[in-house]
């Protein structure tokens, strides 16, 4: 997939020019990271077809969605992309299966059961919007936008209005539904923990511009401890690296890695809440009580 595309954007300090030209490989978690106002939204609608870029091309699996110099502009229907947004914007009037059958381009009753199946649907399927929770619409968006079995799929935070427990596990299903339909992934977050769990690649967008890319804890790790620290934190990642294992520990905004030996990580798991201190300037681990 490669895009390259320029807009004219207004922003709380004036102007400024989105300038954004990237390459993604297909079947990848792409987070899109930055300050409100960065242009994230604004990049997300121009691949979707609900906002024209001033210039610029976009080609996806070889076909061109978008190219000012050929006059080449394929409207929303004709690109094959899902949106979930942050308002569902599920159609009130329709059960939980209507919503998701309107996201078909023809009718498909085993990929309909599947997704039911994978978001944990089956038995609200005869239910409306007005009746689920905040984390089962948000179930139903994400069901509808697969079902038009996009090649992109396109997120702009659509889990950050759920509290921390029904984001986990969306969290889980989101990975899920991406691996089993082998979806190119674009996810706008502020959440250092979803991305860091999501995301195979970060572009960090400011201004309008990619500053910054690479994968989440080359972007956001933050490896130097000094000495006299003590930090709580929450169990984000346990690997082992030879004879010992790398744990990163989510700490405020940073993510810091700690060597530990096995008997330290014997009794700890991902979304344990830890301390991060250090003795004679070497870190170490202890779960929280």
């Amino acid at each position: 997939m490669k895009i390259k595309l320029k807009k004219r954007l207004k922003g709380y300090k004036g102007d400024f020019i989105l300038d954004v030209d990237i390459s993604i490989r297909k079947g990848s978690f792409i987070t899109i990271f930055g300050r409100s106002g960065a242009g994230k939204t604004t990049l997300l609608k121009m691949l979707a077809g609900l906002l024209k870029p001033d210039e610029g091309f976009i080609e996806v699996s070889g076909k061109v969605w978008y190219d000012s110099t050929m006059g080449i502009d394929l409207p929303p229907q004709k690109r094959r992309v899902g949106v979930v947004f942050q308002d569902y914007a599920l159609f009130p009037n329709m059960t939980v299966e209507e919503n998701i059958l309107y996201g078909m381009e023809k009718k498909d009753e085993d990929l309909l059961e599947m997704l039911l199946s994978l978001t944990e649907l089956k038995e609200l399927r005869k239910r409306k919007p007005q009746s689920l929770s905040g984390g089962q619409k948000q179930r139903v968006a994400l069901a509808r936008a697969v079902a038009r079995k996009p090649d992109i799929l396109l997120l702009d935070e659509p889990l950050s209005a759920l509290d921390i427990d029904m984001r986990k596990k969306l969290q889980e299903e989101l990975q899920m539904i991406h691996r089993t339909f082998s979806l190119t992934t674009f996810l706008i977050s502020h959440d250092f923990s979803e991305v860091f769990r999501l995301s195979d690649k970060v572009f960090v967008m400011e201004n309008g511009k990619i500053i910054k890319e690479g994968r989440p804890d080359q972007i956001f790790v933050q490896e130097r401890i000094s000495g006299k620290v003590r930090f709580s934190g929450e169990i984000l990642q346990i690997n082992r690296e030879d004879v010992v294992y790398i744990v990163s520990v989510l700490v405020g905004n940073n993510i810091i890695k700690v060597v530990a030996d096995p008997d330290e990580v014997q009794d700890l798991s991902v979304g344990d809440k830890v301390v991060v201190a250090s003795k004679a300037f070497n870190p170490f681990i202890l779960k929280s009580e």
